[in-house]
């Protein structure tokens, strides 16, 4: 799997395919993708880079979707549970998901200055990390892996 966020891409085709695997993936496990869960997704699709709960709320409140709190945290709890999002832990925030489908455990590049974030698949249990656990007779299930740094774009204009 390659780095999604930082390289120019097919925009409009991403959003409609993740959208399409998104409600293939509902269909086949009996899931609802309601109108605020399926508007949350095309939300976080639509930035390629991390919402914070707040943001959503915003705007699925001017868009006449709710102005409860409530409203935004079950649509990203919803979408997290069911594999269409990430909580990005050093920014309080969600981004969509950019491997839709596939089983596998991300890290995420964050951009300190325009806050843009990339998903990159890992392989823990191959490297450093999968040794140590090894070692201790411990078996990965999940990992949270954040670096922040600062993306091509804003280095070019930094330039």
């Amino acid at each position: 799997m390659s780095t999604i966020g930082f390289a120019p891409h097919d925009h409009k085709s991403c959003v409609a395919g993740t959208l399409h695997k998104a409600e293939a993936h509902c269909a086949s496990q009996g899931l609802r993708l309601t109108p605020v869960r399926r508007r949350s997704l095309e939300i976080l699709l639509a930035e390629h880079r991390a919402l914070g709960a707040y943001d959503l709320l915003g705007i699925l409140a001017k868009e006449g979707l709710g102005a409860q709190p409530p409203v935004a945290y079950r649509a990203l709890d919803f979408l997290v549970g069911a594999g269409f999002a990430h909580k990005i832990e050093a920014l309080n925030a969600y981004i969509a998901c950019a491997h839709l489908g596939t089983c596998h455990m991300p890290a995420f590049l964050i951009c300190r200055s325009c806050k843009s974030v990339a998903e990159a698949d890992t392989a823990p249990a191959q490297g450093r990390l999968g040794d140590a656990a090894r070692e201790a007779g411990f078996v990965i299930e999940r990992t949270v892996v954040e670096a922040e740094g600062i993306c091509p774009q804003c280095q070019d204009a930094a330039a």
